[in-house]
């Protein structure tokens, strides 16, 4: 793939074992990185992550060609497997690290966000305001390798089978036109 068949989107929504799982799967996506952003310490550690106090999001960042799947679709996708409506919280897992947090590359992507969550709003898709941040990315921070290719490198493990399957099986559910092959 060419670089100009390259783009590059960073999103979180809650844990980033979830968002990495089903981003892996999807059609037109070449890679996903587990990280951080939207902090203020440099290179943080998933310990200092978990505290809470670093102000980084756990979040994937994707690589995809747009030629095959746009910048919208990955939305769509991304807001049909968390709760964007709740501040600081997927399921069980609390904190400002699990926030619903778009954050965009240029111009493109902002509106683009912004037109998605505005849209998703007025068709009163989720019964609560989305509360899904949309800021600039800073700098994105790479987790450990411990955090990459999680659900594949566990996926008999209980928290892969409780949180993260039931996501991967949503995208197939609500997506299958967007899988991979081997999906």
């Amino acid at each position: 793939m060419s670089t100009q068949n390259r783009a590059v989107a960073t999103l979180g929504g809650g844990c980033f074992w979830c968002l990495e799982a089903v981003y892996e799967r999807v059609e037109g996506v070449t890679s996903v990185t587990s990280g951080y952003a939207g902090g203020h310490v440099p290179t943080p550690s998933y310990r200092q992550v978990c505290n809470g106090t670093t102000g980084h999001a756990e979040v994937v960042q994707i690589e995809y060609d747009p030629a095959a799947i746009t910048y919208r679709d990955l939305l769509e996708i991304f807001f049909t497997i968390h709760d964007p409506t709740t501040k600081n919280r997927q399921g069980a897992d609390v904190g400002p690290q699990y926030r619903s947090v778009i954050l965009y590359h240029d111009s493109d992507q902002q509106s683009t966000a912004q037109a998605v969550i505005e849209a998703l709003d007025a068709e009163n898709v989720f019964e609560d305001p989305i509360v899904t941040e949309v800021e600039p990315l800073d700098t994105f921070y790479r987790a450990e390798d411990s955090h990459q290719n999680y659900y594949e490198n566990h996926p008999g493990q209980p928290y892969c089978q409780a949180v993260i399957a039931p996501k991967v099986n949503k995208l197939r559910k609500k997506h299958a036109d967007r899988l991979k092959a081997t999906a």
